[in-house]
């Protein structure tokens, strides 16, 4: 194996929920595994009215709840992360139809849907920012984790390449 990282970027639609919880999710995943140090995480926004913002704080207080380390703040997307990362993973469709018009051709990452790894079968990670309740979060959490596996067991037997 190369020395060189694999480059994983969890997109949504304002980075303040579904992404920084994937992101975290994935981190610890592969911290899990002890595979860290062989991938550099981020995650960013499509659109730029939280830049800067920590999570929200039902983000935080569901990633806290299952020992889910998480400092990074929301950023918005540039086209240079289209060639940086391997992987960028989009939440839901409307985020997949952002990604793939913002995707320069012949980019270097491959644009993937999140929940397409869901080995339940719930592809779209449903945005909970509107919710009363933190009940979505916790469901986003819990499909992160399960997308995370998904995704790590399907890249190990080459199905991902």
């Amino acid at each position: 194996m190369s020395g060189e990282k694999k480059k994983a970027l969890f997109i949504c639609l304002g980075n303040i929920c579904r992404s920084p919880i994937a992101e975290g999710v994935f981190q610890k995943t592969v911290n899990d595994l002890n595979k860290g140090s062989e991938w550099e995480i981020d995650s960013a926004a499509i659109g730029g009215w939280h830049v800067g913002n920590p999570p929200d704080w039902r983000a935080l207080d569901t990633m806290k709840k299952h020992n889910v380390p998480y400092n990074n703040h929301a950023r918005q997307l540039i086209k240079e992360d289209f060639n940086k990362y391997d992987y960028i993973f989009g939440m839901d469709d409307e985020n997949m139809k952002s990604l793939n018009s913002k995707a320069p051709q012949g980019c270097r990452a491959k644009l993937l849907l999140f929940g397409g790894f869901d080995p339940e079968g719930d592809r779209i990670i449903r945005d909970p920012y509107y919710d009363s309740d933190s009940a979505g979060f916790e469901k986003c959490y819990q499909q992160s984790v399960r997308c995370s596996n998904g995704f790590l067991e399907q890249l190990e037997k080459g199905n991902v390449q």
